[in-house]
């Protein structure tokens, strides 16, 4: 009777001693699962927070585009858009006046005169008075000097859009000196934006190119200079670290 007893109790202390294993396996796991959780939430609100995919969207293409403000469609040209006509054949000569001092620069109509028309048009409204060059590319195939945003920050202008895409290079060589109309996507998504090359750059030409409208004259040491500042924070592709602001320009 009494063995009978003993086995009973000892079943029972068993039975005990495996209740409190099952708590505690149930506790650690608990204590486990919140820590996983707890380490998700956490890459959760870091992935989140940094916004890798926002990131990844302010990068600057290294072509010097102009950043989209409207569909990459082909569209007809702003009615406020110049014609052509009235630079065909024509040679215009001036200043570009800057913060960091004069450039002499000169637009040749016969070779590109939709995008001529333009820029005079624009330099004789004084659009350009107190814009900014607000894109500096130092890459090893390419240096540029982009300027001319209606606000600053590289958007083009959806209602003042050209096209067509004029005298530019097929083998993607871009002289140094040389001065070209910075567009979005589309061939058709010329601007008032413009970019001077400061060495001999190699730009891409994958969607069309972009239009070589002129030159600089003199002064193309001021932009080296620029350049030779960086950009700012360091990178191949920003806001040049020598703040740049167009005073005028003025074209005869």
């Amino acid at each position: 009777m009494r063995r009978h007893i003993s086995q009973i109790e000892a079943r029972r202390e068993l039975e005990r001693a495996q209740e409190k294993r099952r708590r505690k396996d149930s506790t650690t796991a608990g204590i486990a699962a919140a820590a996983v959780l707890a380490i998700a939430f956490a890459l959760q609100v870091f992935w989140f927070s940094s916004n890798p995919t926002a990131a990844q969207m302010d990068v600057l293409d290294e072509a010097p585009g102009v950043v989209e403000t409207a569909p990459a469609e082909p569209t007809a040209n702003s009615s406020n858009i110049p014609d052509p006509s009235s630079a065909a054949g024509k040679v215009f000569t001036g200043t570009l006046a800057t913060s960091v001092g004069d450039i002499g620069v000169q637009l040749d109509g016969s070779k590109a005169p939709q995008a001529v028309a333009v820029f005079t048009s624009l330099a004789q409204e004084g659009f350009f008075e107190g814009k900014t060059c607000h894109r500096l590319t130092t890459a090893e195939t390419m240096g540029v000097l982009q300027c001319g945003s209606l606000n600053g920050d590289g958007a083009g202008d959806p209602n003042y859009q050209w096209g067509p895409v004029e005298n530019t290079p097929e083998d993607g060589v871009y002289p140094a000196g040389t001065i070209a109309v910075a567009r979005g996507a589309a061939t058709d998504s010329n601007g008032t934006q413009f970019f001077i090359v400061y060495r001999d750059s190699r730009i891409p030409q994958n969607t069309g190119g972009y239009t070589i409208m002129g030159s600089v004259t003199s002064g193309l040491d001021l932009v080296r200079q620029v350049a030779e500042a960086g950009v700012q924070g360091g990178g191949e592709d920003g806001a040049p670290a020598t703040p740049v602001t167009i005073d005028s320009l003025t074209l005869q």
